[in-house]
């Protein structure tokens, strides 16, 4: 089974998303920020992760940055979903590692395309 790290301050946003990714027959797990993100990425590398930008102690940019830099860090597919939504934030994000792009608020449909779209189902 594939296994998808959730990375969002918002338990909410987490949880919503938590059900989606279950849906899609993925393992989850859960990070509040990019550091304890990190951490989990030592312990088990996944296969997908949902990624917030703006987040307390690590925000995303930085963590895919980091993510990129590790040993197996270039194997998951890095989905950002966040309310950053300009040409120069998508673009930086891409830059810096990220393979795909949601919008908040998003829903199953949108979730399962995007994966769909990178090959994760």
């Amino acid at each position: 089974m594939k296994h998808c790290l959730i990375v969002d301050d918002s338990r909410v946003v987490r949880t919503v998303a938590g059900r989606i990714i279950k849906d899609l027959s993925f393992e989850v797990s859960e990070a509040g920020d990019g550091s304890e993100a990190l951490r989990k990425c030592r312990e088990r590398m996944p296969d997908a992760i949902l990624l917030d930008w703006n987040m307390p102690v690590m925000n995303g940019l930085d963590f895919v940055r980091a993510l990129r830099r590790e040993d197996g860090g270039q194997n998951p597919v890095v989905v950002f979903c966040t309310n950053e939504n300009d040409a120069e934030h998508i673009g930086e994000a891409m830059r810096s590692g990220a393979n795909e792009y949601i919008m908040k608020p998003f829903d199953a449909e949108i979730v399962e395309s995007k994966f769909a779209e990178v090959g994760l189902v």
